[in-house]
């Protein structure tokens, strides 16, 4: 741990962290093209280091909730070489950190339209998720094959399906009931959204649960996030007046 990272931690009130943390991981390709790699897919590589950070981190601080914006569903409209490495990469991923998410206590789980996800990348997801179900500390959610708007209208046909089966009325109609059918009930709603690599934009994430999140944008290339960014955005929200459209 470096000096700097000592003094950001000295800095942080525990009292006034976040609860849950999304992240739209961004710069892959622009990390791999700076350095002069002819393959992007070099960017996502070193990507991976970068979730690691920011799960340890996380977990650390004892957050309740960390969402990584993995794979969208406009993705699936890259290359299929990127694809099929992508895909690589996640199940890797999710069987190598088995360990380290049993050391620090961080269940898993995931949103999206997972199941066009391989086959053999929703077998290894669903075994993590079993394995790590009893952690009771930070919560991972993995946004994989996911959309805000895929995410609403996939709660609307739910709720319209249950309407149908008359177990729900229009007039039971509400925004906590559209929010117990999103992909992840259970989870609060982000009080702090990071994007990375200069980038202003939401990119079709969170669009429901992150109607009154707190924005962080940095230029830094998501391979080269770390621990200390984490903390200088963690401190930046810190510093904000949360008003949900009251004056505070």
């Amino acid at each position: 741990m470096d000096f700097s990272e000592k003094e950001l931690l000295g800095q942080i009130d525990a009292a006034r962290l976040p609860r849950h943390v999304a992240i739209i991981m961004d710069g892959n390709g622009r990390w791999a093209k700076l350095r002069g790699f002819k393959d992007r897919t070099r960017g996502h590589r070193a990507g991976i280091e970068a979730v690691r950070a920011a799960t340890r981190t996380a977990a650390q601080l004892h957050l309740a909730a960390l969402t990584l914006y993995a794979f969208s569903e406009e993705n699936w409209s890259r290359p299929k070489y990127e694809i099929s490495l992508l895909m690589s990469l996640l199940k890797r991923f999710l069987k190598e950190e088995i360990p380290e998410l049993m050391e620090n206590n961080i269940r898993l789980v995931a949103s999206g339209r997972i199941h066009r996800l391989p086959p053999d990348c929703l077998k290894q997801l669903e075994e993590t998720k079993t394995i790590t179900a009893g952690n009771t500390g930070l919560i991972l959610n993995l946004a994989l094959s996911y959309g805000g708007r895929a995410e609403i209208t996939d709660a609307l046909a739910a709720i319209l399906e249950e309407s149908e089966q008359g177990k729900i009325k229009p007039q039971d109609i509400s925004e906590e009931l559209v929010s117990r059918h999103l992909y992840q009930p259970g989870l609060p709603d982000p009080d702090l959204i990071i994007r990375t690599s200069g980038e202003y934009r939401t990119s079709n994430f969170l669009l429901w649960q992150g109607a009154y999140a707190e924005y962080y944008f940095t230029d830094v290339l998501w391979p080269d996030f770390n621990k200390t960014v984490f903390l200088q955005a963690l401190l930046d929200f810190q510093k904000r007046e949360r008003r949900f459209g009251g004056i505070g």
